[in-house]
């Protein structure tokens, strides 16, 4: 993995994001079904991801984008939240959170928001921060994904795209 992809972390946090991934929450497992196996838009997640000296719920390094999830456990973290969200948008990450109540009752909502964000960023912006802060031009030949897509171009047609379960079931089983 590129550090301009995928900034360091503490090695110690390995344990750590293991022991949080094999005591997830319901809502983070309801999400980890829809979001694994580059079933949004073609991208792939990792849960509990070491970045630096913090560990994110849900991290896509191509969009440089962290998800988090945030149940009863947050309620007393509110400033530490703060100042790691902070300290992570400074490499150029950008978060989206939702609560854990919404992505258990409703994960299909929390992937239509996920993929919201994803179309209107890839419309809208032409360069990805890098982690030393200098913008990446999302259509130059270098900035490729692991798959020898750009970045620029979406893995699927967009128009008219269902996110509901059922339909991307039947798209996933149509492409193979």
């Amino acid at each position: 993995m590129s550090p301009e992809n995928y900034p360091s972390y503490r090695k110690d946090l390995i344990e750590k994001a293991r022991k949080l991934r094999k005591n997830s929450t319901p809502g983070e497992i309801e999400l980890w079904k829809l979001v694994k196996n580059k079933q949004v838009l073609g991208y792939q997640f990792r849960r509990q991801r070491p970045i630096k000296n913090y560990i994110v719920d849900f991290y896509c390094k191509e969009l440089r984008l962290a998800i988090e999830i945030d149940g009863s456990s947050h309620d007393y973290k509110v400033e530490y939240d703060q100042k790691r969200q902070e300290k992570l948008e400074q490499l150029g990450i950008t978060f989206l959170r939702f609560s854990e109540e919404d992505t258990k009752e409703n994960p299909d909502y929390v992937v239509m928001e996920i993929e919201k964000w994803i179309k209107s960023r890839l419309l809208t912006l032409p360069s990805i921060p890098s982690v030393g802060g200098e913008a990446q031009d999302v259509h130059s030949e270098a900035n490729q994904s692991t798959a020898g897509e750009k970045l620029s171009e979406p893995k699927q047609n967009l128009i008219n795209e269902s996110s509901s379960p059922r339909e991307r079931k039947q798209r996933k089983s149509h492409n193979e």
